[in-house]
């Protein structure tokens, strides 16, 4: 037997009005996003500004725009343009750029970056298709101890470039979250922290009267995810603004691996325990546990791994600068195949043994809905912006992308805290719990010819009220 759930006594038009309430909160998020700051601002210098003509691979001495800790990190991006142009001719060359790194104090003395003299040497790759060629990354300072910075930056190898193709230009884009966004991040973060304790308070005060094992696998399970969505708002957050250490950015990778993990395993759980009382942790949890623990180690170390290195070394690219980051992204999306053809078998099973049954069919076709719009919405906002992820910086540091509003932080953010806010609602215990005996939660049990009501209230079977 298990707890009665608020969602055993809802009528069609009060799933209307929750669903209604969910989309209506979904947009409110976005309009607030559309109204909102960009995510990034960009600065634009080329060469031709700040050498003499003829000096097209430097050394060219760059001085960043004024940056405050709103800002969080910084990107230089460097572009090269051709005058010979041939749009049939595609071609690739390596070469390397020579980075020195000075900040400028607020008494404008240059000192240099963490006390390292020497110059970073990197090894980039140009690729270029017609006139303009593709955009590289020069350096990205994930953490700003000044409010300027000096860079020298000369390239090496493109000699014979020059000579054929004739460089005519070099544009510098420089990169970083814009301060405005960041305060609008920080306040929205702390007000769904906020409000993610307070569902999570209100959660647990409704069932603090029944037995734990009486729950009913989406309770128990909402008691788990409601922590989780705690930490994916992290409330540490405001510390990577004052802190020079990768320990912040790690704690997020962590706290939104952890949370988007914990959600994919909620989803395998309910769908295989909701067939089956008896759930052993050999056979039931540790497939489960394995493949969303192989998600959650290699999305966790993708993340953490280029933040480490990036502030060890600013010039460190994952693109071109090691190969077991590319080999581990191939393993993250392996396992994310398999964990979809797991779901879709589990989805499958459960609704061909349970769709018939009153009362488990109604968990079914609202877990299923649900979770198919968070899926479709997650998709939509990833594939159109690239979305917000752990692996966000990636995308900010590549060109082609391009933040007008702040929709898509709002947007995401928005949707993963109002789908378990709905479910909580959905899955608490009824005000007249108290009164109304408990539902039997064994699909083994022949319900096939219980009606809706004697499943809802408790009517042709024997039941024990929690009050006596």
């Amino acid at each position: 037997r298990s707890v009665q759930m608020r969602l055993y006594t809802m009528h069609k038009r009060e799933f209307v009005v929750v669903f209604l309430v969910f989309f209506a909160c979904l947009c409110l998020c976005l309009f607030v996003g559309l109204a909102g700051p960009p995510i990034t601002s960009t600065v634009v210098r080329t060469a031709s500004e700040l050498t003499p003509p003829g000096e097209n691979t430097g050394p060219f001495v760059l001085k960043t725009p004024p940056l405050t800790a709103y800002s969080q990190q910084l990107w230089v991006i460097a572009q090269i343009s051709m005058k010979e142009e041939d749009e049939d001719e595609t071609f690739r060359k390596s070469f390397h750029v020579r980075i020195k790194i000075q900040g400028i104090t607020t008494k404008g003395q240059v000192v240099d970056v963490s006390g390292t003299t020497e110059p970073h040497i990197r090894t980039r790759e140009l690729v270029c298709s017609g006139k303009v060629c593709e955009g590289f990354t020069v350096l990205h300072l994930g953490f700003l101890d000044y409010s300027r910075y000096l860079l020298t930056v000369t390239f090496y190898g493109l000699e014979t470039i020059d000579e054929k193709y004739h460089i005519e230009d070099v544009t510098f884009y420089y990169k970083s979250y814009n301060a405005s966004f960041t305060q609008l991040e920080i306040w929205f973060r702390f007000i769904f922290l906020l409000a993610t304790f307070a569902v999570t308070c209100w959660f647990a005060h409704t069932l603090r009267r029944f037995v734990f094992r009486d729950w009913s696998i989406e309770q128990k399970w909402m008691s788990v995810l409601l922590p989780c969505l705690l930490l994916h708002n992290d409330p540490v957050f405001p510390m990577s603004l004052l802190v020079n250490s990768w320990v912040p950015g790690m704690l997020d990778a962590m706290f939104q691996a952890t949370f988007l993990c914990a959600l994919l395993l909620f989803w395998l759980c309910v769908y295989h325990g909701i067939r089956q009382n008896e759930r052993h942790l050999a056979t039931f949890y540790l497939p489960k546990l394995f493949v969303v623990g192989m998600l959650w180690t290699s999305a966790f170390v993708l993340a953490s791994w280029q933040r480490y290195n990036e502030l060890r070394d600013p010039t460190y690219n994952y693109k071109v600068d090691t190969q077991a980051f590319a080999g581990l992204k191939i393993f993250f999306f392996t396992m994310g195949s398999i964990y979809l053809v797991y779901l879709l078998y589990l989805v499958v099973q459960a609704y061909t043994e349970l769709r018939s049954m009153p009362y488990f069919d109604v968990r079914l076709k609202f877990m299923t809905s649900l979770m198919l719009i968070v899926l479709t919405l997650s998709v939509v906002i990833t594939v159109m912006r690239f979305g917000i992820s752990v692996l966000e910086d990636n995308f900010v540091a590549d060109l082609s992308t391009s933040y007008g509003s702040s929709a898509e932080f709002m947007s995401f953010y928005g949707l993963l805290n109002f789908y378990l806010y709905t479910m909580a609602y959905v899955y608490t215990p009824p005000p007249n719990a108290f009164l109304e005996p408990h539902i039997k939660d064994n699909p083994t049990l022949s319900m096939m010819n219980d009606s809706d009501e004697e499943v809802i209230y408790g009517y042709g079977f024997e039941c024990i009220s929690l009050m006596q």
